[in-house]
């Protein structure tokens, strides 16, 4: 299994974020403070820089090596940021509050996210990186993200309805689609594929977490095919292969779904955080060990290991470290869902 410092150094931790074809990585450095950086890797570490203050994070990559990420500015707000291939960072503005989150971007550039609106509210936005952020709305109540785009502009997320409860939406053509649950309260979509295949995690009639796959309006429960634990689907590439994490109290194992069959590899086995994967079949995220993580790579087909009992639980120390660093576990991936306060 690949792993990376992407220039780390010490006791700083490293989590890779998301691989484009080129082989060009989108991650992150953090200090045992939580102070975070934003890393591309090309060839070479290249630390991107913030916006006038003291943190940034990526978020995604695209084929031609363009990066979407967040950062902090002089005023000490977060702010979506894009850094186009070769070019300085760029403050992608807001829905007129102060702060912005950048999501996941697409190889036309069309970039996507959340950001403050006047109102003091959250909202899903898209734009093109040069024209002020368009707001995608709701599906009825007053906060929407935004998580996943795909080549051809469908936009996935979590939206609220106007009883408050949050649902995963699809938008395409101008129109905001709800998805639905497994049965639950709430659901959350977290990636798109260019087949409009959409994944993400809902709360199931038991209230327990469940990763799906939603395709022609039809939600699948991976979460069954698992059979125990809170499980997570972040992301799927154009072959519909989907990775994730479950969790099981304080331990967490990741798990790959494709041509119809389920893997899932133990504590110390596989990726601790699973971020990405891409068309060249690679899972992007880190592992913990050594008391930190280290951003790494996995094959999808990997096969699971055999244990024999006893898995990798986390100390308090790495409880602190996801703690610190939950800004790219949380933002990134699970903002709206109530999630076990380990994470949030």
């Amino acid at each position: 299994m690949p792993e990376m410092t992407l220039g780390a150094r010490g006791t700083e931790a490293s989590i890779a974020v998301d691989l484009n074809a080129r082989g060009q990585l989108a991650g992150i450095i953090a200090d045992e403070d939580g102070h975070q950086r934003a890393i591309l890797y090309d060839r070479r570490p290249i630390e991107l820089g913030t916006l006038g203050g003291s943190d940034s994070y990526t978020a995604a990559i695209n084929t031609g090596g363009d990066v979407i990420g967040t950062a902090q500015n002089a005023d000490g707000y977060w702010r979506a940021f894009v850094v186009r291939h070769g070019g300085g960072m760029q403050d992608i503005g807001t829905l007129g509050g102060n702060s912005s989150y950048g999501a996941a971007l697409n190889d036309k550039g069309q970039l996507v996210g959340f950001a403050d609106t006047s109102d003091g509210y959250y909202r899903a936005f898209s734009s093109d990186g040069e024209h002020a952020p368009v707001d995608l709305g709701t599906l009825g109540g007053k906060i929407s993200y935004a998580a996943g785009v795909n080549n051809h502009g469908a936009i996935v997320g979590t939206a609220a309805l106007d009883n408050g409860y949050r649902h995963a939406f699809l938008y395409r053509d101008g129109t905001m689609r709800d998805l639905g649950t497994l049965g639950g309260r709430i659901s959350s979509a977290t990636a798109i594929n260019d087949r409009d295949v959409v994944v993400g995690a809902s709360e199931t009639v038991g209230r327990r977490w469940h990763a799906f796959v939603w395709q022609d309006g039809r939600m699948t429960d991976l979460g069954a095919l698992i059979g125990y634990g809170d499980s997570f689907a972040t992301a799927v590439n154009d072959a519909g292969h989907v990775v994730g994490s479950i969790r099981i109290g304080d331990e967490r194992r990741s798990f790959v779904y494709r041509d119809g069959k389920m893997t899932i590899h133990p504590g110390g086995h596989g990726l601790y955080l699973v971020n990405a994967i891409n068309n060249q079949e690679w899972v992007i995220g880190a592992r913990y060990s050594g008391k930190k993580f280290t951003a790494s790579t996995m094959i999808s087909s990997h096969p699971a290991a055999v244990t024999h009992g006893g898995q990798d639980l986390l100390t308090a120390i790495a409880l602190v470290l996801v703690t610190s660093c939950g800004v790219v576990w949380y933002r990134r991936r699970y903002r709206g869902i109530s999630l076990p306060t380990a994470i949030n």
